[in-house]
């Protein structure tokens, strides 16, 4: 099937209030056209300096988000024109997107990357560690960002039951704050979570934000 096709297929096959974030990292500016054609405005890039080459030829009206490892020192190079981040791991890069976003006098939309995977590859707040920054009270000086939920990948396994029980403690997490430390912060209403092999699960544990590559683009050309 053609990449349009994938999107309009994956689309229909959505609950309502789950929104597909096509993974185009690594995938030419064609491909990108062509699901954005299909009517996809949402798109996830990991590398920084790729996401704005393509930012720069692409239409305007595009969502971009960024979905992979941040470094604090490529924060500038997207902060101009960024939706959101999902990758938040640490109070010095939530600084860094505030300071940013304030040259450019942009609020920028987060999520907190939760570490729940058995990979100690994977990056990521433990939920203690989410909790202890989100009590830091510098956070009530950073009036340029806006932390909007959270964000956790599952373990790359078969074991379906593993990956359900590790988006529930994100669920469970998310639920946790939302009544506690974010219940004064209306945006916190995200969970991204959920990919091309497991997104199916991470919706029925309550995502709202599923990103997707492989299934629309076909395998990444490295």
């Amino acid at each position: 099937m053609s990449i349009a096709q994938n999107i309009v297929q994956l689309k229909t096959s959505l609950p309502q209030g789950v929104t597909l974030v096509a993974v185009s990292k690594f995938h030419p500016v064609e491909a990108l056209w062509e699901a954005y054609n299909a009517g996809q405005r949402v798109f996830g890039e990991s590398r920084a300096q790729e996401l704005s080459a393509k930012q720069k030829v692409l239409p305007e009206d595009i969502e971009w988000h960024f979905i992979g490892p941040l470094q604090s020192n490529k924060v500038k190079d997207i902060a101009p024109f960024i939706h959101l981040i999902h990758s938040i791991d640490s109070l010095k890069l939530l600084a860094e997107v505030n300071k940013q976003a304030k040259k450019h006098n942009r609020t920028i939309r987060v999520l907190l990357e939760i570490h729940v995977a058995q990979e100690e590859s994977k990056h990521g707040l433990s939920p203690e560690e989410c909790k202890e920054l989100l009590r830091d009270e510098s956070l009530a000086e950073f009036q340029h960002i806006r932390i909007c939920g959270l964000m956790g990948m599952a373990t790359n396994t078969d074991d379906t039951g593993l990956i359900r029980e590790e988006f529930r403690k994100i669920h469970d997490l998310f639920i946790e704050l939302k009544e506690t430390l974010c219940k004064d912060n209306v945006d916190f209403k995200e969970i991204s979570m959920g990919m091309s092999h497991d997104y199916p699960i991470a919706i029925q544990e309550g995502s709202t934000l599923i990103r997707v590559g492989t299934s629309i683009f076909g395998e990444r050309e490295y």
